[in-house]
């Protein structure tokens, strides 16, 4: 192919950027980057019903927030505009009107009743569902007179007999014999084109040179060849993209992923590790570097080397991703990505965080090791945030600290201990050894006054030393929280 590299992501704004949208956009682009291709970003809005602008500003963000830059598109222009599809269906119109003068379009008169009582018989028949034709042998003149008098109709492709083939960089050479490819559907009875024909009308205007797609998308693929050809068109090169599946190996679910972009920013993914996450979905660096950033991978991706078997979306290798994402982070970085996190869980404000500002990236950085996304810290740090008698003590905290029969006795105990050695404020270190110490000298094991001492604090099963969170929260409050627990770990 000697024309010029050509790509283009064409979303349609029902709804928001799904993260499956998400990596076909990063795999067009990536492609367009390294061979110095354009990358086309066009809005396929024909659906009038269910596109909203809401939705396409969403997709328009969320491709912005990964970094994926556009050379044409809605909001930047072009030399093929307009990009957006609804705009340009006086330009599917003339493409129509040429193919119905030509005889490769016909006009269909059936009615819905008529098609859904021919799908019942096919069924009953354990038939395969498809137009029978009835229209297809119509004089064009008999047609054109039934449409004049006002007669609803739809304009249908006439498919030939034959074979049409085409090349998958992804699946390899793919042929479908015509009689699997009913006369489709062009223009509905309403005068709205169909998707099938306006993605092919599209990309010809466009010059679109390359076609990566989802696999879902393969089933349109011949009719979509046979509208090129009919066009005079050469074809694009075809790439469809393997379906991501859960860890069960099934249709992504709520469960295992199948979600919107912005749903995993919000969680607080870092933008790279989902960029990361997404260049693993389908394809590999070398087999076994998976940190890699999209530098990289625009310098070594190539549509060939995408697999054919479906890409398993394994939330949990999402999440580990994501945590070491996070700890190459310096202390400042993270501590401003998580920032917006907890004001956002309504724990403080902005204001509030920046006036002790050290004391924040200490606890951010204690936690570092165990968090997973920036939003997991407004989890984890709540508790020193929370009025004292609203601590929530998680389920295996309180199983953790009842398991101790003496708990109340020894929370007690060394509440009483406590309150004179704090009375100057808190050291950890000093606190630390003289409580070390206080265990030992009644005969106890550490978890005894551990457990309890962290689930009257914290709430937390586990977390970051223990006199660390002391500090961080200050005497009174320790020491309120635990007259508080006599009563609640009762």
């Amino acid at each position: 192919m000697t024309r010029p590299l050509r790509l283009r992501f064409a979303p349609s704004p029902t709804g928001k950027l799904h993260i499956g949208g998400a990596r076909t956009a990063l795999f067009n682009w990536a492609y367009a980057r390294r061979y110095g291709g354009r990358f086309v970003l066009r809005i396929e809005d024909t659906d009038p019903e269910r596109s909203t602008k809401e939705h396409e500003r969403a997709i328009l963000e969320g491709l912005a927030w990964l970094g994926l830059d556009w050379d044409e598109g809605p909001d930047v222009g072009g030399p093929h505009a307009p990009y957006h599809q609804m705009q340009r269906i006086g330009r599917h119109k003339e493409y129509a009107a040429d193919l119905l003068a030509r005889g490769i379009a016909y006009r269909c008169f059936c009615t819905r009743e008529r098609l859904e009582e021919l799908a019942r018989a096919q069924e009953a028949a354990r038939e395969k569902s498809a137009y029978d034709g009835r229209c297809r042998d119509l004089a064009a003149e008999e047609a054109a007179r039934r449409a004049t008098a006002g007669e609803s109709f739809t304009l249908r492709f006439r498919v030939q007999p034959g074979t049409t083939r085409f090349a998958d960089r992804v699946r390899g050479d793919m042929s479908f014999d015509n009689k699997e490819v009913e006369d489709w559907v062009m223009v509905r009875s309403d005068g709205n084109p169909t998707y099938n024909f306006v993605v092919v009308c599209d990309d010809v205007d466009m010059q679109i040179s390359h076609v990566f797609r989802g696999e879902e998308h393969l089933v349109n693929t011949p009719k979509q060849v046979l509208l090129y050809q009919a066009f005079g068109q050469e074809p694009p090169v075809f790439g469809h993209l393997p379906l991501m599946l859960g860890t069960d190996k099934k249709k992504l679910s709520k469960r295992t992923g199948d979600t919107a972009l912005q749903d995993y920013r919000d969680r607080g993914f870092p933008r790279r590790a989902i960029l990361n996450f997404l260049c693993l979905q389908g394809w590999a660096l070398d087999g076994q570097t998976e940190i890699f950033g999209v530098e990289e991978f625009v310098q070594h991706f190539d549509i060939a080397d995408v697999g054919k078997a479906g890409s398993i979306f394994d939330i949990e290798k999402f999440l580990w991703l994501s945590g070491e994402y996070i700890r190459r982070e310096a202390p400042e970085e993270l501590a401003e990505n998580c920032l917006p996190f907890l004001v956002a869980r309504g724990l403080t404000s902005e204001a509030g965080l920046r006036a002790r500002w050290s004391w924040f990236l200490e606890v951010v950085g204690a936690e570092r090791e165990r968090i997973r996304t920036y939003g997991e810290l407004a989890d984890r740090a709540a508790y020193l945030f929370a009025p004292d008698a609203a601590v929530a003590y998680h389920d295996d905290a309180l199983a953790a600290a009842r398991k101790h029969a003496q708990r109340l006795e020894t929370l007690r105990d060394y509440l009483e201990w406590l309150r004179p050695r704090v009375a100057g404020g808190v050291d950890s270190a000093a606190v630390r050894d003289a409580t070390k110490a206080w265990v030992a000298d009644r005969g106890l094991k550490m978890p005894a006054l551990f457990q309890p001492l962290r689930c009257a604090l914290t709430g937390l099963a586990g977390g970051p030393d223990l006199f660390d969170a002391m500090r961080w929260l200050g005497a009174p409050v320790v020491l309120r929280r635990l007259e508080i627990a006599l009563e609640r770990l009762a």
